[in-house]
């Protein structure tokens, strides 16, 4: 039996808000900047072989919405879902802030 692989996709929002996270670490240190973005674009890679490892996003699941998945990679939460052959990477928070107040954000400034 051989194992599925997926192809992972960032959506614009997730690459801008890796991007952001980048941008503001290395404002005081380049070389963390490098050492997360390594990080979360290898957390990401590794839905490639295991899309369903990531839990169903807590907040969401209290709504009843389960599409999405997360990992979480301290402080980190890369928010995804599974679409047939894809993983699409939808966004990368700050586990240290409210996700319903940022998704709130998210969907007024859309």
């Amino acid at each position: 039996m051989s194992k599925r692989v997926f192809r992972v996709v960032w959506s614009e929002a997730a690459s801008g808000d890796l991007n952001g996270i980048v941008a503001f670490i290395a404002d005081d240190s380049p070389a963390a900047a490098r050492r997360v973005h390594a990080r979360i674009k290898a957390r990401a890679g590794g839905l490639k072989a295991f899309a369903e490892r990531g839990r169903v996003v807590p907040e969401l699941a209290y709504i009843d919405v389960r599409t999405f998945r997360e990992l979480v990679d301290e402080p980190y939460r890369l928010v995804y879902r599974i679409e047939g052959a894809r993983v699409i990477v939808m966004a990368v928070f700050d586990g240290r802030r409210d996700l319903q107040q940022l998704l709130l954000e998210r969907l007024v400034r859309t």
